[in-house]
């Protein structure tokens, strides 16, 4: 993708997370809707907009009946904030690779050894610990600070 395709993406995130957050009343919304990315056509006529939201199944479903009524309003809002040749007509998708991420990790964790989590706890070391050093060090020689 060019970059000025990306820049759009990431300023019609942005504006869609503002609308949303200051200017939709509809109860179905109430919950916490995050828009995890926009994913713009090459003619910028139309882009598909993936949010993630905090709940069960039922609350993900009504959230996108409740953005789907609001597309109309919604694009209205973003054609009056972005200046652009053609608004374009936004998709709502369910963005399920954080879901998915979940799933992942919670299958490596499954199969990793439960004494090993015993034997750190007996030698004192945790793996918050070590991830926390691990940062300090990555985070020193990206500064070039020794």
């Amino acid at each position: 993708m060019s970059r000025r395709i990306d820049r759009i993406n990431e300023q019609l995130r942005d504006e869609l997370s503002t609308v949303l957050a200051r200017q939709i009343k509809d109860p179905r919304l109430d919950g916490v809707i995050s828009i995890t990315r926009v994913e713009s056509s090459s003619d910028l006529r139309s882009a598909r907009v993936y949010i993630s939201v905090l709940g069960n199944q039922e609350q993900q479903k009504e959230a996108l009946d409740g953005l789907q009524s609001a597309a109309s309003f919604l694009r209205r809002e973003i054609r009056n904030r972005i200046n652009m040749k053609h608004t374009p007509f936004m998709t709502y998708l369910l963005d399920e690779s954080i879901q998915d991420a979940d799933h992942i990790l919670r299958l490596i964790n499954a199969d990793r050894p439960a004494d090993s989590f015993e034997q750190n706890a007996k030698n004192g070391i945790s793996e918050l610990t070590t991830d926390s050093v691990a940062l300090n060090i990555s985070c020193s020689d990206y500064h070039g600070e020794a």
